[in-house]
Parts: C-alpha cells; sequence; structure tokens
C-alpha cells in the first residue's frame, strides 16, 4: 500500500476551499436571517418559480428530507409559498412570496460580495483556468466513481 501525504492530496485542498466558502457565505447571510441551504434553495426558486421539492434538493446537493425541511422552514417564515401543482396533486411547488423575494434580494446582494471578492483575487485568464481545472476534477471524478 502507498502511502500519499495530505499536503499531495487534492481532495483536501478542494474541500478546505469549499468550507472556506460556506463558512463566509454563512456569516455574509446572517445578517438576513438566512443559512447557505436556505439561501440556495430561494435563489433557485427565484430562478425557476414552481420547482419541485425533489429538483430543488438534486440541484442544491441535498438530500429531499433535507430539503423538505429548508421548506418547511422558509414556508414558515412566510418566503415562500407551497401549492399543489395543477395536474399532479401530490406535488408541491413552491414560490416565493413578496417578503421571499425581498429577503432574497437582501441575501443575494451579501452573496454577490463574497463571490465577487473571490473573483477579484484571480485575474480574467486564472479565474477561467480555474472554472477549466474544477471542471476537470468534476468530469473525471464523475467518470471514476464506483457503481
Amino acid at each position: 500500500m502507498t502511502s500519499m501525504p495530505a499536503a499531495e492530496r487534492l481532495g483536501s485542498h478542494l474541500k478546505r476551499a469549499e468550507q472556506a466558502l460556506n463558512a463566509t457565505k454563512h456569516a455574509a447571510l446572517r445578517p438576513a436571517g438566512l443559512t447557505v441551504p436556505q439561501y440556495a434553495a430561494l435563489l433557485l426558486l427565484s430562478e425557476s418559480p414552481g420547482i419541485s421539492a425533489a429538483a430543488l434538493s438534486r440541484a442544491c446537493g441535498v438530500t429531499p428530507p433535507t430539503m423538505n425541511t429548508v421548506l418547511k422552514n422558509l414556508q414558515a417564515r412566510g418566503l415562500i409559498e407551497r401549492t399543489p401543482h395543477e395536474w399532479h396533486k401530490n406535488v408541491l411547488e413552491a414560490r416565493l412570496t413578496e417578503e421571499g423575494k425581498a429577503v432574497m434580494a437582501d441575501a443575494d446582494a451579501r452573496a454577490i460580495r463574497v463571490e465577487r471578492a473571490l473573483a477579484d483575487e484571480f485575474t480574467q485568464e486564472e479565474r477561467e483556468s480555474l472554472v477549466a481545472l474544477l471542471g476537470r476534477c468534476v468530469g473525471l471524478l464523475e467518470s471514476v466513481r464506483p457503481a
């Protein structure tokens, strides 16, 4: 069995970057009263009103039960409304309320400040390279994932 030091493991560097981004976004979103998963759900709902909880959970990378909890909390706060789908009565469609739109606008401005600060750390060429390199990581990892 060969050994690989932690410093050489790209996965640990990717994880640290992800954790730092999530922690920074969490702190930025706290004044808006949202968690990162709640913000992610509101962002997707603002772009795709009526999207199902199952589709939201896939897009946000969380389990369906976790997304249902997120949606219930957002609904309890009056930020979203959930109504039965026109044809599939057992499917609830979620949409932002007016208050949800206002909270989303505030939260999005906060999240964008984090994203802009991160982007500004790199030149345009470096950003394009980073996006391409991360895309290669995703492609490789998806191709070698055990079934």
